[in-house]
């Protein structure tokens, strides 16, 4: 039987690559060592044009920069493998590096829920130096996550616009209490936490799946981030923008902790120099250019209506958002979980 690369991948048979680059080092002389070879995926395609903007130049200058001492091997669009099984992959080996949106998998790696925290998303937003590189917060993150050998080189410096609430023509949502008894497309588990008290029934659709879901009238609506809805193209099905601030997210670069300390300084600092690179550019460009210059044109050519939430429905929802943050803080610790919120907010 032959099997496929990604069949390969997905069984393990080449998880050794790691032991090889890695292990066996120091039985070649320094002229004679290949160059070390760094296996990396998205699930991500190129229809998501914001968020692939820095995952693309990311690997373009590591291979621009990488000379003898790197080669890298990247693949997209859930090629090598689905948004699910990225983690276990870099977990058990079988790849070097990820770009992981972290609304995934914040129940796998919860300190990561401090990115899609209900009422402490805006804050990050309007204050993306809160979780730059070398921020307080980014470091508390990093302690956390080095507990579970992982390592998440940037934040892309800071959060994403903020998932709104997005309905259809038949089943519109335009206030808070719109959204009781729908049935509502959500990713993030924070977001879903918090419009639990609304009776919703929530779906973790793909996103690969929701255009359909959406048509087919399988959900009434989603929280989504507007790169999901034009990267999908959800534009066509949708009729209501509720911009109410749900949760938010961003896309980073994750490696095991213990694969980035075993790099030689050549090779991490090729790595460093493109991760300072996304810290710089990739929220800014995401949020104050791609967004207001061509995404939500085009979602007004749609002829979408945007319906900015009441002043009473802002405090509702966020009043409800304690009852997130307590739980977020039981599974992280009481004391990681206070500081990490009150350095999302400015508090600390």
């Amino acid at each position: 039987m032959t099997l496929t690369r990604r069949q390969v991948l997905k069984y393990g048979t080449f998880a050794t690559a790691g032991a090889t680059m890695f292990g066996g080092q120091s039985l070649f002389s320094s002229r004679a060592m290949a160059a070390t070879t760094m296996t990396g995926v998205t699930y991500l395609p190129p229809s998501y044009k914001a968020l692939t903007y820095g995952s693309n130049r990311f690997v373009e200058l590591l291979k621009e920069n990488g000379g003898d001492a790197l080669n890298v091997e990247f693949y997209d669009s859930g090629q090598l493998l689905k948004a699910d099984e990225q983690l276990p992959a870099l977990r058990s080996r079988s790849i070097d590096f990820m770009f992981h949106t972290t609304s995934y998998i914040t129940r796998s790696v919860p300190i990561l829920g401090i990115t899609g925290l209900p009422g402490v998303i805006g804050e990050l937003y309007r204050h993306p130096e809160r979780l730059a590189h070398g921020s307080p917060l980014l470091e508390l993150i990093n302690e956390v996550l080095a507990e579970e050998n992982l390592y998440m080189l940037t934040a892309g410096g800071g959060v994403l616009e903020p998932e709104y609430i997005w309905s259809t023509e038949a089943s519109p949502i335009r206030s808070l209490e719109d959204v009781r008894g729908k049935k509502i497309r959500i990713v993030g588990f924070e977001a879903t936490q918090a419009l639990e008290d609304y009776d919703i029934g929530a779906t973790r659709i793909p996103s690969s799946e929701t255009y359909m879901a959406l048509q087919r009238g399988t959900v009434d609506a989603g929280v989504f981030n507007i790169s999901t809805v034009i990267g999908r193209s959800l534009q066509e099905q949708l009729q209501v923008c509720y911009k109410l601030p749900m949760t938010a997210f961003t896309v980073a670069p994750f490696m095991l902790r213990d694969t980035w300390d075993s790099l030689d300084d050549e090779v991490r600092g090729v790595l460093e120099n493109a991760a300072s690179w996304y810290d710089e550019n990739f929220i800014d460009h995401c949020n104050n250019d791609i967004y207001p210059n061509e995404y939500w044109p085009q979602v007004e050519e749609e002829g979408i209506e945007v319906v900015e939430p009441s002043d009473e429905d802002r405090d509702t929802f966020n009043d409800g958002a304690e009852a997130v943050w307590n739980h977020w803080k039981g599974e992280v610790g009481e004391d990681v979980g206070s500081r990490a919120i009150a350095l999302a907010l400015g508090e600390a």
